[in-house]
């Protein structure tokens, strides 16, 4: 297996390029240190709330749907990481081979668009954390020491993100860890185990939320496996994805349901945490906010690696320097904290609605890249073609492809369920947002019947003697 050596750069030397096989280095379980310490943070913890404060959940029923709905959705993320071994690419790049070079061009837009809103969303949580820690900083120059730090980590790149994870997982699952042992040692409310109890529409809402959250990451999860040995198989990646990104958001989702019910009725989710964990409070808040660096640094990667994609889509022979990288970095920074500097008090929760709308996107695009890479092609793509000019075997446009995927989005809009829109059948099972699950069930075979039967007519054509 290679290994790095000591003349490797400390900052990531490829962009969107390949990675050959000479510079292919460590373990699988990194992905495990990756998605599981990237989990553990204010955001989840949050979130976990809502399944008492706003389901109506009971422990019990609360801890159940948690599990399932991280668990289903755990296994596209895990399926989406696998394939960075096998490509040696960023996922982004590799939609080429089941879009076409030029047709792949929207869904980079999209992925791009909800990196960055999240880029933003963070440094405004990270600049509110700083001022709630440190008062006597002003919130402008805590949203830009946020917003820098996190940019330090992106452009450093894969080998220092890594690293920051394998430090985080026991540090933060640590913290975690004593914050529940915490609780569960002091005085409990007479109802932490009854407040709630079992309704329909909250339990399907949680597991949805759980399936949501998994599927958001799969755009860039092979971004941070690309670098690992291509005989590393896919059964190994798998695994550590998928135990990574479950455990770490279950048990975020979990430690922000029991700080809820060991607090009363109505208090604030992060107020509930301080509150719980006593003396342990401050320092949760400070790897808290440590975290949420960390993690908002794979949001701008993710974006500055898309935005290369698209640029390098016009221009086939151009392979983008570390400078660019670099370059596309600050102003991605420069813009994001414009905007963070100039929001509204109620940002954050605008702008999340806006990219949790925007994540209709990214289920029918899932599907195929998962159809196409484990049923249809089964991992063997031709690199050259993905970036060659002209597609190569690919093509410029994949119009099967592109028609699955906008039949994808379609189908879901009449059961989705955002602040940007309601559709008519959203309140089949109130509060619960479904249309993941119509994307998934009408896109897979979708595309799969398109994909074959384009497979079939060149095969005829081929025997025929119409190609070449």
């Amino acid at each position: 297996m290679p290994q790095m050596s000591r003349q490797d750069p400390l900052i990531e030397n490829h962009t969107v390029d390949y990675v050959p096989l000479a510079e292919r280095h460590g373990k699988a379980r990194d992905l495990f240190t990756l998605w599981f310490s990237t989990n553990i943070a204010p955001l989840p913890i949050v979130t976990g709330a809502m399944v008492a404060q706003v389901f109506h959940l009971n422990l019990m029923w609360g801890l159940l749907a948690i599990a399932l709905g991280h668990m289903l959705g755990g296994i596209v993320i895990a399926l989406a990481s696998a394939q960075g071994p096998r490509m040696g690419i960023p996922q982004m790049v590799q939609s080429r081979g089941q879009f076409g070079r030029y047709g792949a061009l929207l869904i980079v837009f999209f992925a791009a668009l909800i990196y960055i809103g999240f880029f933003i969303s963070n440094i405004v949580l990270a600049g509110k954390s700083i001022v709630g820690i440190v008062p006597s900083v002003p919130v402008p120059a805590s949203i830009l020491i946020g917003a820098l730090s996190a940019t330090a980590i992106g452009v450093i790149g894969y080998r220092f993100i890594h690293t920051l994870n394998r430090i985080g997982t026991w540090v933060m699952g640590s913290a975690l860890l004593a914050g529940f042992i915490y609780i569960f040692a002091h005085d409990l409310p007479a109802d932490f185990l009854t407040r709630g109890g079992f309704n329909v529409a909250g339990w399907l809402a949680t597991v949805s939320l759980g399936v949501i959250w998994q599927i958001s990451f799969s755009p860039y999860t092979s971004d941070y496996s690309r670098y690992l040995p291509a005989d590393i198989g896919i059964t190994r990646p798998f695994i550590a994805t998928y135990l990574g990104a479950t455990l770490g958001t279950i048990l975020s989702f979990a430690f922000g349901l029991v700080a809820a019910l060991a607090t009363p009725e109505g208090t604030e989710a992060m107020v509930a945490v301080k509150q719980a964990t006593g003396v342990l409070g401050p320092i949760l808040m400070v790897l808290f906010l440590l975290n949420i660096i960390s993690h908002n640094a794979l949001n701008l990667y993710g974006a500055v690696l898309s935005i290369i994609t698209s640029i390098q889509t016009f221009a086939s022979q151009w392979t983008p320097s570390i400078k660019v990288r670099v370059v596309l970095s600050g102003v991605v920074l420069t813009g994001c904290c414009v905007v963070a500097l100039g929001a509204s008090a109620d940002f954050i929760s605008q702008f999340i609605g806006l990219i949790l709308a925007l994540l209709l996107v990214l289920v029918p695009w899932a599907s195929i890249n998962l159809i196409d890479f484990y049923i249809i092609k089964r991992g063997a793509y031709d690199i050259a073609s993905i970036f060659r000019a002209d597609g190569g075997i690919y093509g410029r446009f994949n119009l099967h492809a592109i028609v699955a995927y906008f039949i994808g989005i379609i189908v879901q809009l009449p059961f989705a369920n955002t602040s940007l829109y309601v559709g008519p059948w959203a309140n089949l099972v109130e509060g619960a947002d479904l249309s993941w699950l119509v994307g998934l069930v009408v896109t897979c075979p979708l595309y799969y019947c398109l994909a074959t039967r384009q497979h079939t007519q060149k095969v005829r054509a081929a025997r025929l003697g119409y190609t070449d």
